[in-house]
């Protein structure tokens, strides 16, 4: 009898809503009993037992677009079982422009501009720190905190291909997670028909099973680490409506 999924769903779900609770029982068939048992024997692993399912905290019912990226960042204090959040950023602006925290995290900076260029608040010529200085910023969210806040009442479920980040070869720990992550986007098209999957890199691209990003509205787009990124036409496109960057409330 496989023990994989009760181990997986007593060890790491205390943060994972109980509507996901059927699709991870059945994704997490897939893992190997050894590598499932190693982590619930070890502490020496991003983003920890605690956070690992962080990303379902999501109600299943509230899901509109998965937003699937790499593995969690390599640092405790920025790892949080969510993709692309990093938890050490907390002010996204300074008088300078973009703020320190935000200037050393590329992939952030990369998408932040593209969200003000949709706006139409910075042009594609100058997308520069003065630029971004000289705007307004009182309408805007004012931390990344608020910012991610914003993308999961807007229904993105954020989640890395890989869900663990250890001193295993990333591709290898991306490897043996492959299986869960095919699995459990089956299962999730399957009640969610209409998805949308936002694939952001080759690393993410390649954990998708080519059926389903045949099936659905899946967008393919650079890694934000990429600067082609800022002007992908395809993501330009999907996040121009949402207006991630206002401020809804005081």
């Amino acid at each position: 009898m496989p023990v994989r999924s009760p181990i997986f769903l007593k060890e790491f779900a205390q943060q994972c809503h109980p509507s996901w609770n059927d699709l991870i029982h059945d994704a997490a068939l897939a893992l190997d009993d050894d590598y499932v048992k190693a982590l619930s024997q070890s502490e020496d692993w991003l983003p920890g037992q605690q956070n690992l399912l962080n990303a379902f905290s999501l109600p299943l019912d509230n899901v509109t677009t998965l937003l699937l990226g790499e593995s969690p960042y390599p640092r405790i204090e920025s790892a949080n079982g969510y993709a692309f959040w990093d938890a050490n950023v907390g002010s996204l602006w300074s008088e300078k422009g973009f703020s320190k925290q935000v200037n050393r995290a590329t992939s952030l900076r990369n998408w932040l501009k593209q969200l003000l260029l949709i706006r139409g608040d910075l042009s594609a010529d100058n997308l520069s720190q003065p630029a971004i200085a000289a705007l307004d910023k009182s309408h805007y969210v004012p931390s990344l905190a608020i910012f991610f806040s914003n993308l999961l009442d807007a229904g993105f479920l954020l989640l890395n291909a890989s869900l663990v980040l250890s001193s295993m070869n990333k591709a290898k720990e991306a490897k043996i997670w492959q299986p869960f992550i095919e699995r459990l986007l089956t299962h999730l098209v399957e009640v969610k028909p209409n998805l949308t999957m936002l694939l952001f890199g080759q690393f993410a691209q390649s954990a998708v099973p080519a059926d389903l990003i045949q099936r659905c509205h899946c967008i393919l787009a650079p890694h934000p680490y990429n600067i082609s990124f800022i002007h992908d036409n395809a993501t330009q496109d999907f996040f121009r409506p949402l207006n991630l960057l206002e401020k809804t409330h005081d």
